[in-house]
């Protein structure tokens, strides 16, 4: 039996993480993303919860997102659907394999085990368990998929070049977004977080105690994007220095530990893993932003959205979801309540 399909009974044991562990915190290898928590989305808006055929309907224009249509809710996506003779869906079976851009630096989404000596230290992780899930349904081969290792500021224009059919990768649905390119429903639920050095005592978390400190963030990150528009609100103080942006999240880490920054912005499910595996680190703050993760796709690629819609609602009612964050996620996350909610226009 292939190993990725055995996954969904049975999910092999965690040889080796504490070893991993000490690893990733001595020499930065891999970004850490394991969210500080997992909160489950609202509720279904009532209009049903997937259907067999096609609905009609548009995607989300950014301008209308921040107007507030669809209450808001940028992660409303198209109505699933298991059909496959839209263009998207069909040159992806005519080729023969699917293409998704990943992170292969994120530990426990999307990395590579060096200890994992039997794979040859293939890509693993949560996200990368989805990427192959959407290769089985679409294409009947979990592993009729090639990963493409991109950078942070690389997923939306991989997807508008056609460097990748999608991009899975810890990457958060927004309305800013929504204008470049198309959204699957979410999967995951984070919020911003603040990491900072546990001798700088002074932070506290988002707000005042930010004021003449310099913080990281990635090019083109939802963190940025937050920090700005909180600076310029006057929600964040005028002296804090958000200057400094790297291509990956990962490399903000490195910057903290060398000292040419004084905390770092993100995720709270990457800063809640790098602050457990290195321990000169810690979150300041609750979370300060409320995000969910999606399946990014090209704007027009209606057919290939709705069949991704379907993939996701089969892993939530099949419980590969649950058996792939059990598995990757859980020893430092503790229980979920399984995945958000899936919203729908």
């Amino acid at each position: 039996m292939d190993e990725r399909r055995a996954r969904k009974v049975s999910l092999r044991g965690w040889g080796g993480v504490a070893a991993m562990a000490v690893v990733c915190a001595l020499t930065a290898v891999f970004a850490l993303l394991l969210p500080l928590t997992q909160r489950t989305a609202a509720k279904d808006d009532g209009a049903g919860v997937g259907s067999a055929g096609v609905a009609d309907g548009t995607q989300v224009r950014a301008t209308d997102c921040e107007a507030g249509v669809d209450g808001k809710e940028p992660e409303r996506s198209l109505r699933p659907s298991g059909d496959e003779s839209g263009d998207a869906v069909r040159e992806i079976k005519d080729r023969g394999y699917l293409s998704v851009g990943v992170d292969q630096n994120s530990y426990r989404w999307g990395y590579r085990d060096p200890n994992n000596q039997d794979k040859k230290s293939e890509l693993e992780g949560f996200d990368i368990d989805l990427a192959h899930e959407i290769a089985d349904e679409i294409l009947g081969d979990p592993n009729a998929v090639r990963l493409k290792a991109i950078p942070t500021n690389e997923r939306i224009p991989a997807i508008q070049r056609g460097d990748v059919d999608m991009v899975v990768r810890t990457m958060t649905i927004s309305c800013t977004r929504l204008d470049e390119v198309a959204f699957s429903t979410a999967y995951f639920q984070t919020g911003q977080q603040v990491l900072a050095p546990k001798t700088d005592q002074d932070i506290k978390g988002f707000g005042p105690s930010l004021a003449d400190k310099r913080i990281c963030t990635a090019t083109g990150s939802t963190a940025f994007e937050t920090l700005d528009t909180a600076k310029k609100s006057g929600k964040l103080p005028g002296s804090a220095d958000i200057s400094t942006t790297v291509p990956n999240q990962l490399d903000c880490l490195v910057r903290l530990q060398l000292g040419e920054v004084d905390a770092v912005v993100t995720d709270g499910a990457l800063a809640a893993s790098q602050a457990a595996q290195d321990p000169t680190v810690e979150l300041r703050g609750d979370p300060f932003t409320e995000e969910y993760y999606g399946v990014a796709m090209k704007k027009d690629a209606d057919g290939l959205v709705r069949r991704v819609n379907k993939v996701l609602e089969d892993y939530r009612e099949d419980g590969g979801w649950q058996k792939s964050y059990d598995f990757w996620l859980k020893p430092a996350l503790g229980a979920s309540d399984g995945p958000p909610a899936p919203k729908y226009k």
